[in-house]
Order: structure tokens, then C-alpha cells, then sequence
């Protein structure tokens, strides 16, 4: 059975046999080697005749099926489990595999037409919507720095009750000299340019060389937004030892 077709231009061997499969509605389960070698050699002939250059891997695979369509004359191969080996199994999966391979392709290619035809607006966001950013949890940046808010607030009330014991209670009830107002944010400027000093500072020595309650209170609240603003970590090597304050910038050398 000859069968007429026009002349192509395949990728190679497989997609030469899936044409010749569908053409013929043949199962590709159950392949008539013989019938597609056939048309296979037809179509290499008409290659020659059309001055085409004859790829090696059309020549294997014309070799392939002469070897199939030998194996199928034979008698039937008997495997370990006792089944009969069909020498077309292997020729088939590969068929099945390139298929697949073959409709991945055009589906993606369809996806890139696709694609293709999207239009982008650009964006048109206030200044103030592209600046925002979620506001920073204070305790989370600490916890994620392995220290605890809890034992933050244990220092500070330790630093705090010390300072209580201290008071003369004679003394206490004379006269209040007001000292200047403490600035949360010299505090900050003070912390910032200390640490970049030192690189490293004790939290316990830094609150209880403050002055005044006020400027413990100040002080803490200062540490707490450097951290907020990443400027600063808090570190601690174990529950029993001292919580350091470290820069998280480049030290200052001057």
C-alpha cells in the first residue's frame, strides 16, 4: 500500500513517523512495521529526489525499523516472566515521550502568542503609596535577635528598682531640683555614636549610668527604636549572661 503524501520538512525521524502514524490512523500501540517502514523509505527517496541533505539519525532510524520488521519474522522472544517481548516496545515509548514533548511545545508556544498580546499600564501609584511600608513590631525584631522583650523589661526594672533603694528618705523630701528636659532623640543620637565607638556595649551598664529615672526610661525607649530601625541588635550567649547591644553598621574609627 503506497501512500501519496506531501513532501515536508520534519525536525527528524520521530516526528517523520508520528506524520506517517496519523496519517494512517494507525494505533501506536500496535504499529504495522512492515507498511510503516515502507512509507518511511518512500519518504528518504523523496528526499534524495528533492536534492535534500539526508540526515544520519533518518538513516539510523530507517535502520531501526529494518531491524523491527527482521524481529517481528522471528519467533517470538519469551522474557523472565514469561511474557512475549515485542520488539516495538522500545520504539513506541520513544514515540509517546517526543509526542508529549511535541504538544508541551505547542502548548507553550501558545502561551507565548498569548503573551504576547498583554498590554502593561504603567504604574500610576501616589508617592505616598509607594513610601508606605507596615509598621515595625518592636517586639518581634528583638525576639528574632534571640532575646526576649521579657527579659529586656527584667533588666530595666532591676536598673529602675536600684535607683529606688538609693533614695535618701531624708533627703527625698526636700526641695526638687527639675533637671532639662531628656530628648528621645539625643538619646538616640548618643546611643548611635557611642556603640559605633565601642562597637559593643553591656544594656545593664548602659541604663545604670544614666542619671535620673527619666533618663533610664529615655534611654530604654531610645534602644528600642534603633533596634526598631535596624541600626542596632541585642545579643545574649545564654539565659545567665549579659545582654550586649552591637551595632549592626560599620564601627566608627575616628
Amino acid at each position: 500500500m503506497a501512500l501519496e503524501f506531501k513532501l515536508e520538512t520534519y525536525e527528524g525521524p520521530l516526528d517523520v513517523l508520528l506524520q506517517l502514524i496519523e496519517k494512517n490512523k494507525i494505533d501506536i500501540y500496535d504499529i504495522p512495521i512492515a507498511l510503516i517502514t515502507e512509507q518511511y523509505l518512500e519518504y528518504l527517496e523523496m528526499m534524495r529526489e528533492a536534492n535534500l541533505t539526508i540526515m544520519s539519525e533518518f538513516l539510523v532510524m530507517a535502520t531501526t525499523l529494518l531491524r523491527i520488521k527482521s524481529q517481528m519474522l522471528l519467533p517470538k522472544v519469551v522474557n523472565e516472566e514469561g511474557e512475549e517481548e515485542d520488539p516495538r516496545e522500545e520504539l513506541v515509548q520513544r514515540l509517546i515521550e517526543y509526542k508529549i514533548y511535541k504538544y508541551a511545545s505547542g502548548e507553550l508556544k501558545d502561551l507565548e502568542v498569548e503573551a504576547g498580546k498583554a498590554l502593561y499600564k504603567d504604574k500610576e501609584l501616589p508617592e505616598e503609596v509607594e513610601k508606605f511600608t507596615y509598621p515595625v513590631d518592636p517586639v518581634k525584631v528583638i525576639e528574632n535577635q534571640g532575646v526576649t522583650i521579657d527579659r529586656l523589661k527584667e533588666v530595666f526594672e532591676f536598673v529602675m528598682q536600684r535607683r529606688v533603694d538609693k533614695i535618701d528618705p531624708v533627703r527625698s523630701k526636700f526641695g526638687e531640683i527639675h533637671q532639662d528636659e531628656v530628648r528621645i532623640e539625643d538619646k538616640i543620637v548618643h546611643i548611635s555614636t557611642r556603640i559605633r565607638k565601642k562597637r559593643k556595649i553591656n544594656f545593664r551598664n548602659l541604663l545604670e549610668q544614666q542619671a535620673s529615672k527619666v533618663e533610664v526610661v529615655v534611654t530604654f525607649l531610645a534602644l528600642l527604636e534603633l533596634m526598631k530601625m535596624g541600626e542596632v541588635r541585642v545579643t545574649q550567649q545564654d539565659i545567665s549572661s549579659e545582654i550586649m547591644i552591637e551595632t549592626t553598621g560599620e564601627p566608627d574609627e575616628s
